[in-house]
C-alpha cells in the first residue's frame, strides 16, 4: 500500500511540475516581440507561412547586411525568394542553405553559413510556436559570442487563447515536448553541436 501511495504521489508531483513548465513555456512563447534592432544577418528558417516574406521585408529595410535562408528546397533559386527592386540591397548578400531538412539540421548547417559570413548578431526568424526550440538549438550551435535576436512570425494555426483551441494546444504541447528533449540533451552534452560541419551553400 505504501508503495502504491508513493507511486501515486510521484505521478501527481510529476504532473504538477509538467503543467507548470508547460504554462511557463507557453507564456514565454507568447511573450516574444518583433524586435526593432538591427543585426548583421537576418536568418530565416524556411518552411512556415510568412517567414520568407518577413525576412525579405526586413532586408529591404536594411535591418541587416546579409539575408540567409536556411532549409531551402534544392529546386528553389535565389530569384524565387528575393528579387531586388530599385534601391533595394543587392542579391549578392542573400545566401541559400539547401542541405538541412529539420530544425536540428537547420542549426548545424546554418551555423557554418553564419560563421563563414563573419557576422556577430542574427535576427532569427521563424513561426512563434517554433521560436523557443529554434533558439535553443541555434544558441547551442553557434559560437557563444554571436548574439541571437529571436523574431516571431505569427500564423493562423496558433491562437493566443490556446487553452480553448484544440489545434493550438496540440501544436504548443508538441513543441514543448521537443523543446524539453533538446533541453535535457544540452544539459547532458553542452556544446555538442559546436563542432564544424561544412554544408552545401548556394548563391543562387
Amino acid at each position: 500500500m505504501n508503495i502504491i501511495k508513493a507511486f501515486l504521489t510521484l505521478c501527481i508531483v510529476g504532473l504538477v511540475v509538467m503543467t507548470v513548465l508547460f504554462i511557463d513555456f507557453t507564456y514565454k512563447t507568447f511573450s516574444y516581440r518583433q524586435n526593432t534592432r538591427k543585426a548583421d544577418a537576418i536568418v530565416v528558417l524556411t518552411g512556415g507561412k510568412g517567414r520568407v516574406e518577413e525576412g525579405v521585408r526586413l532586408f529591404r529595410e536594411s535591418r541587416a547586411e546579409f539575408l540567409i535562408f536556411v532549409g531551402v528546397d534544392p529546386s528553389v533559386r535565389k530569384s524565387d525568394l528575393y528579387r531586388p527592386k530599385p534601391g533595394d540591397p543587392s542579391a549578392d548578400y542573400v545566401i541559400l542553405e539547401k542541405s538541412s531538412r529539420n530544425t536540428l539540421e537547420n542549426s548545424i548547417f546554418g551555423r557554418d553559413v553564419i560563421v563563414r559570413s563573419g557576422v556577430h548578431s542574427v535576427l532569427l526568424i521563424t513561426s512563434r510556436y517554433h521560436l523557443k526550440r529554434a533558439s535553443i538549438l541555434f544558441r547551442n550551435s553557434l559560437p557563444k559570442d554571436i548574439n541571437i535576436i529571436p523574431y516571431p512570425v505569427d500564423s493562423v494555426n496558433l491562437k493566443e487563447s490556446w487553452w480553448s483551441h484544440g489545434g493550438s494546444f496540440q501544436l504548443l504541447f508538441r513543441e514543448f515536448y521537443k523543446y524539453c528533449m533538446f533541453r535535457m540533451f544540452f544539459l547532458l552534452a553542452p556544446g555538442e553541436l559546436r563542432e564544424s560541419v561544412l554544408p552545401s551553400v548556394s548563391g543562387g
